[in-house]
């Protein structure tokens, strides 16, 4: 597991990952870094940090490359504090009755994947990422920037032993779906309930048996076999959608 005394602080870059930390809490902007091109379209967020004592510069594109250490960073850079990961009961404590859904990440660790699986739940409208107690995930500057603004929309809550935490989400109401290549129900022909939780397997492995087969149900998205399978963000955009349609 990180130190938390390391990971307090996240470098992110992008846009629309900048402005979603300084819409929803620009308490957490802690140093700012932009191109003289980005001034006039973030002027709000200058503002901001002027009028707070958050220190920005306006640095060329190659100190903006090795401040993001990489090429996309949109013209901007910041350090921001990290959202806190409450543990799972905690989380549940804050949902409402009624319809919601989460995923439950059991090894998901490409920045990239990670980003658009962050950006499908925003859209989604989708509560928590729900991250196993021995994993190291945690978002990332790449990943935030593909998740264009969608990390800030999306808890991150750590679970317990996976038989506690099904049935903590059980007793909350949720069913649990284990979300599999093939052998599952057919995704578009099962009804899906209204407080659902996909369980979503390794990027390379796929997902654990042991834990799929105490999940309440598998299901798979039906192909042509063309090719093996969708990619875990691919396949989580299809699966959410499935939802909010059977659902909405």
């Amino acid at each position: 597991m990180p130190d938390p005394a390391a990971t307090r602080e996240l470098r992110m870059y992008g846009v629309n990952a900048v402005r979603a930390v300084f819409a929803r809490r620009p308490e957490a902007l802690r140093k700012l870094w932009l191109s003289e091109e980005r001034v006039g379209a973030l002027r709000d967020v200058l503002k901001w940090c002027a009028a707070h004592r958050v220190g920005y510069r306006i640095v060329p594109d190659e100190d903006l490359r090795k401040l993001a250490a990489s090429s996309h960073h949109e013209g901007v850079v910041a350090d921001v504090a990290r959202m806190p990961m409450p543990r799972l009961d905690t989380w549940l404590a804050t949902r409402s009755a009624g319809r919601d859904c989460a995923l439950w990440l059991d090894g998901v660790g490409n920045p990239h994947n990670l980003g658009a699986i962050l950006r499908s739940a925003a859209h989604f409208g989708i509560g928590a990422l729900l991250i196993p107690r021995d994993s190291d995930l945690q978002l990332s500057g790449a990943a935030a920037r593909v998740a264009e603004g969608g990390a800030e929309a999306v808890d991150f809550v750590r679970l317990p032993a996976a038989h506690e935490a099904l049935s903590m989400l059980r007793r909350a109401g949720y069913t649990t779906a284990a979300t599999l290549v093939d052998g599952g129900d057919d995704l578009f022909a099962t009804p899906l309930p209204q407080r659902l939780v996909y369980v979503m397997g390794a990027e390379q492995r796929g997902m654990d048996r042991g834990l799929a087969a105490d999940c309440d149900l598998r299901v798979s998205i039906p192909g042509s076999g063309a090719v093996e399978s969708l990619n875990v963000a691919s396949a989580t955009a299809v699966l959410l959608a499935a939802w909010a349609r059977s659902t909405g």
